[in-house]
C-alpha cells in the first residue's frame, strides 16, 4: 500500500485546507481536547461510527453539529472547516520525536547490554563460589 506524503509549502500552515482535510483537523482537535471518538460522539449525541466517518472524510456533519464541534473542541468554525482562524497548533516537528525515540531505543539497547554483562558476571561468581564450597567439603 502506498503512503501519501504531503509536501507543505513554507507559506502554508499545517492545517490549511490544501494540506489537511476536515477529518484531519477534527481528529487533531479532538485529540488536543483529550477526547476519544466515543467520548466526543456521546457529547454530540451521535454514534461513534459517525465520528469515525467524519475523521475518515467519508461524510461531514451538518451545520448545527459543525458549530457544536467547534465549540466543544475550542476551535473556530472556519478553522475546523477550512483551516482558517483560531485552531490548534501544528504538530511538533516529527524529526524531534524521531530523535527522542532513537535516543530512548539506544538507552534500552545499552541497558540490555549492561544486564547481559551483569548476568554473566553473576554466573561467574556463582561458579567460583560453587567451586570454593565444593573444595572446602573435600
Amino acid at each position: 500500500m502506498a503512503t501519501k506524503i504531503a509536501v507543505k509549502p513554507a507559506t502554508q500552515d499545517w492545517f490549511d485546507e490544501g494540506v489537511a482535510t476536515f477529518g484531519d483537523r477534527l481528529e487533531a482537535a479532538r485529540e488536543a481536547a483529550g477526547l476519544t471518538q466515543k467520548a466526543l460522539a456521546a457529547r454530540l449525541g451521535v454514534r461513534d461510527s459517525t465520528v469515525k466517518a467524519w475523521e475518515a472524510d467519508q461524510s461531514e456533519p451538518r451545520a448545527n453539529r459543525m458549530q457544536m464541534l467547534a465549540g466543544m473542541l475550542n476551535v473556530s468554525l472556519g478553522w475546523l472547516m477550512a483551516g482558517v482562524g483560531e485552531g490548534i497548533a501544528a504538530p511538533a516537528d516529527r524529526t524531534d520525536d524521531a530523535q527522542a525515540l532513537a535516543a530512548t531505543l539506544e538507552d534500552v539497547a545499552r541497558l540490555k547490554w549492561q544486564m547481559r554483562a551483569l548476568t554473566e558476571t553473576v554466573a561467574r561468581v556463582e561458579r567460583r563460589i560453587g567451586g570454593q564450597i565444593g573444595g572446602a567439603a573435600e
